[in-house]
């Protein structure tokens, strides 16, 4: 079985985690904070918030903004279902924005229609968040030229992009945005098992951010309200979760992190080989602009003929490559369909996911076996020729 992504996990990574097994902290030791300081001088970023998904992540970025009960967060639907979840675990109002035909990330042109359509009716978005699908960032300066003149904050959902970059600049250093979270699921860029982090520059969030994902608990005796009574004293300031990543986690995910630019050029190289092969298949490729620098987390083909769609889908995986859709869209899912949302409201992102098809990437895909793959896809095209 050839699968769409797998982790790439080396005998250093073993001896790492290993290290930690034998060592006094499973959780709550020294590998957590090297973990996130070692994401910021990669992405460039002031704070970092190791976290236990990136489902958790998003959560706490929209909290931390501390907006009002009811306020809009808009997104894109074409995003796995956490990246909505969380502005309604929030407390907050979701909407969705269609996606770019070429590019498959949220439109900046809809985008800009529909803000001003909210503006003339008094129903603008506090934020907006952004979904780097496959590894592709959304234009990060546009976006911020619309965030300026109608008011809202950005947060990056970069669980696909880790190791990405626009114009030269690494996403999550939160140049641009509020608040970026990662994902270091398995099939992610690099991974902790589950996990994930986030970054930004703003203090006060990072400070919010810190304290929800340990239970509202602070042992900063700095922050104290009241006398310290000793070693072992702390304050509960607010509601929060167990969010924490632990030291087994961070062990493994500082060693995944030494190998991370081999790993997107790796990815880069394969998805460069499936666009020279399968360019005269009738296939449409998310289109990469100049300035940036995909991840590959996902390399995406879009059947320009979607009555052909689920044959290929059920072609492929019966030779064995585990191919998926990434993603069903969010807002027919029942759940959302139950809150209001219906068929036709998003009409790119619903050809898209009946169109779409991600086929193996990751830096361990021999090019034996990506051969496989795209001979698969040309026998199945020739069939349909006869």
């Amino acid at each position: 079985m050839i699968t769409y992504s797998k982790q790439t996990i080396d005998n250093n990574d073993i001896l790492q985690v290993s290290k930690v097994l034998k060592s006094d902290f499973l959780t709550q030791g020294p590998k957590v904070p090297i973990f996130e300081k070692k994401i910021c001088k990669f992405t460039s970023s002031k704070y970092c918030v190791a976290v236990n998904s990136a489902s958790s992540g998003l959560y706490l970025a929209c909290k931390a903004l501390n907006l009002k009960k009811d306020d809009f967060i808009w997104t894109v639907s074409n995003s796995f279902a956490a990246t909505a979840n969380c502005i309604l675990l929030s407390g907050y109002k979701v909407d969705f924005v269609d996606i770019d035909e070429d590019n498959w990330n949220l439109s900046i042109s809809k985008l800009e229609k529909k803000l001003s359509v909210a503006k003339k009716k008094r129903k603008l978005p506090k934020a907006i968040i952004v979904v780097h699908l496959a590894g592709l960032p959304v234009d990060p300066i546009q976006l911020k030229k619309l965030s300026k003149k109608y008011k809202f904050k950005i947060i990056e959902d970069a669980a696909h992009s880790i190791g990405s970059k626009y114009y030269n600049k690494k996403v999550g250093s939160c140049k641009w945005s509020d608040i970026c979270v990662f994902s270091f699921h398995p099939v992610k860029i690099i991974t902790t098992a589950e996990g994930g982090c986030i970054t930004t520059n703003n203090k006060e969030y990072f400070e919010k951010m810190i304290l929800m994902r340990n239970n509202g608990i602070t042992k900063n005796v700095r922050k104290f309200k009241n006398k310290n009574l000793g070693d072992w004293y702390y304050e509960q300031h607010s509601l929060g979760f167990n969010f924490r990543m632990n030291d087994l986690q961070a062990a493994l995910g500082i060693n995944q992190l030494k190998k991370i630019n081999y790993f997107v050029k790796k990815r880069n190289l394969i998805a460069l080989n499936y666009r020279k092969k399968l360019k005269n298949i009738p296939l449409n490729f998310q289109q990469v602009g100049n300035n940036f620098l995909s991840s590959y987390h996902l390399f995406i083909i879009k059947l320009k003929d979607k009555k052909k769609h689920k044959k290929l889908f059920n072609y492929l995986r019966s030779n064995k490559i585990f191919v998926n859709l990434h993603y069903l869209p969010i807002h027919l899912h029942p759940f959302y369909r139950s809150i209001g949302f219906k068929k036709k409201d998003l009409p790119i992102s619903e050809d898209y996911s009946s169109s779409a098809i991600s086929i193996p990437i990751y830096p361990k895909l021999s090019l034996v076996n990506q051969n496989k793959v795209i001979k698969l896809i040309f026998k199945f095209f020739k069939s349909y020729e006869k």
